[in-house]
Order: C-alpha cells, then sequence, then structure tokens
C-alpha cells in the first residue's frame, strides 16, 4: 500500500472523483432542488474552499516553504499561523468544500460517498506520509502543533 503514498496530486485526485461524482448523478435521481439553489450553495462552497485553499498556500509562501504534496521533505518552516491555525490542512479542507459545492451543484445524495472517499484517501495516502516527515524535520515542535490543532477542522 506504500506505493500509493504521496503518488496522485491532491488537485488531480478531486478533478478524477468530481468526474465519478457526475457520473454517479446520472445514474441516481437527484434531490428536487431548484437550479438557483443548487448553484448558489455550490458557488458559496466552492469560494469558502478555495478561499481557504489559497489562504493555505500563500502561507507556505510566505514563510519561503514548498507547496508541493510530493516532497514534503523539502519543507524548510513548520506554518503554524495564518488558517494553519486552524487546520493542518487547509488545502485539503479547501478541496473537501469545493467537492462539497459540487456535490450540491448536482444534486446528488450519492456523490457524497466521494466526499468520504475523498477523506479517507487523503488521510492514509497523503496526510500520514506528510506528517510522518515532518514529525522528522521538526520533531517536538510539530507534536506539540498536532496536540493543540486538528487535522481537518
Amino acid at each position: 500500500m506504500n506505493a500509493l503514498e504521496l503518488k496522485i496530486p491532491p488537485p488531480a485526485l478531486a478533478v478524477g472523483l468530481a468526474l465519478l461524482m457526475w457520473l454517479t448523478s446520472l445514474l441516481v435521481e437527484p434531490l428536487p432542488m431548484s437550479f438557483g439553489a443548487r448553484l448558489g450553495a455550490a458557488l458559496a462552497l466552492a469560494a469558502i474552499g478555495q478561499s481557504i485553499s489559497i489562504s493555505g498556500m500563500l502561507a507556505f509562501r510566505r514563510a519561503k516553504t514548498t507547496v508541493n504534496p510530493f516532497k514534503p521533505d523539502t519543507a524548510s518552516a513548520l506554518v503554524t499561523n495564518s488558517v494553519y491555525r486552524f487546520t493542518r490542512n487547509p488545502m485539503y479542507v479547501g478541496l473537501l468544500l469545493t467537492l462539497l459545492g459540487w456535490a450540491a451543484f448536482l444534486s446528488s445524495p450519492a456523490a457524497l460517498l466521494f466526499l468520504i472517499a475523498f477523506v479517507l484517501y487523503m488521510n492514509r495516502f497523503q496526510i500520514e506520509p506528510e506528517e510522518r516527515v515532518l514529525s522528522s524535520l521538526f520533531g517536538t515542535d510539530f507534536t506539540a502543533y498536532k496536540a493543540r490543532v486538528r487535522r481537518w477542522v
């Protein structure tokens, strides 16, 4: 199973799951929601999600550390300020909220299953390997950070 660790770019995973969500929505009866309600919910969730993701990326840029999800070992700083005070993974929370917005637009309860798949995959194959590396790089500082800030929200 380690062969899948740090292999799929999180945005690519989100796009792939979004496609599967759309295909699933074609097979399962959607919830009765007006187009306006679906669009409003989708845009609001996507805007919030992307704002959180961008905030996380900007915090990394300000700290002059890598945003490359394949190379956590090149991190030069442990970022704990800005949005990282509330979640250890704002970029992934942002992707999750964007996928939730897509599910709202599709009005498909079955699409929500892919959100669970996203979280499970990210926890096992992206976040856990990143945390192992950060623990080895930043030791007790990272351990203390993990103790006070949740992985997702």
